[in-house]
């Protein structure tokens, strides 16, 4: 139970470390970002994307050969490529929280596949591999277009800037694989029967874990922007009346609450002065 609780503190903490989402900073900073602004973000997208990093490290942890690698890598790039660039394009999108789940769970399919768990659940062969490389490539590219259209993008220049994202995620990917796969090639030994069990454990538990964490996020967001019909009328009913706050008078010019307050003043004060100056009209009329 201990090692329980420090594993899902572990999780937890690698979470608010690598958070997967564009930052304010990021979105604010991207408005007038140039080229290679989106190219330094793509690679820091694809760095800190937990789901895609673990489901590219489950494709290439028996590979041994580059071509091999090579070959799946590629098919999981252009699938990818295809959705982030024609799903933008096309302002196709979708709420990135449930697109995120679905992308977990390709995490737990590859675990479990490498697992041999096709042939002792299903009691069947798994389905062409590079082929559900390609399938789950062009999901993980949607997920990357519904977070690149979270920015304000430039009509002008949208096409270069897709592409440049584009680039900057491939980037990132090469990086992290120059990481994980030496990572990988040190666990193959006398126990990698054993480390095989335990990281492909890993990856299904991990993938279980994003599918609900992302969920829980979609429900929490659905929850607390979900505002009455009612509440918005009257926030636009009140806002239209402070525009109407300034109106004209005869002479043509605006006039705020500000000039009414002057105005209101300026007659109190004539009108402390107006008792005086009759007393002393009255008094020399007496005269």
């Amino acid at each position: 139970m201990r090692f329980l609780n420090k594993f899902l503190i572990s999780i937890l903490l690698f979470e608010f470390a690598f958070s997967h989402g564009i930052s304010e900073a990021n979105k604010a900073k991207m408005v007038y970002g140039s080229l290679s602004d989106f190219i330094t973000l793509g690679a820091e997208h694809m760095i800190t994307g937990y789901d895609h990093i673990l489901f590219l490290i489950g494709v290439i942890f028996f590979l041994t050969k580059f071509s091999d690698i090579v070959k799946f890598v590629t098919a999981f790039t252009l699938g990818h490529s295809i959705t982030l660039i024609f799903a933008t394009l096309l302002e196709i999108t979708a709420n990135y929280y449930l697109v995120d789940a679905i992308i977990a769970l390709s995490v737990i399919y590859k675990g479990l596949e490498n697992l041999g768990g096709f042939k002792k659940i299903f009691s069947i062969e798994p389905p062409n591999l590079i082929m559900m490389v390609f399938i789950f490539g062009l999901i993980h590219g949607f997920g990357l277009s519904t977070r690149l259209q979270q920015l304000a993008l430039d009509e002008s220049n949208l096409l270069m800037s897709i592409l440049s994202f584009n680039l900057g995620v491939e980037l990132g990917q090469i990086g992290a694989l120059a990481i994980a796969y030496p990572l990988i090639l040190l666990t193959r030994g006398m126990f990698m029967d054993v480390i095989s069990k335990i990281a492909n454990w890993g990856l299904v538990i991990a993938g279980m874990y994003l599918v609900f964490f992302q969920l829980d996020n979609y429900f929490s967001q659905h929850n607390h922007h979900e505002e009455p019909t009612h509440q918005v009328e009257i926030y636009e009913d009140q806002h239209g009346h402070d525009d109407d706050s300034e109106h004209s008078h005869g002479n043509g010019e605006p006039q705020s609450h500000d000039d009414h307050s002057n105005k209101k003043e300026d007659e109190h004060h004539h009108h402390d002065e107006d008792p005086k100056h009759s007393h002393d009209d009255e008094n020399n009329h007496n005269h």
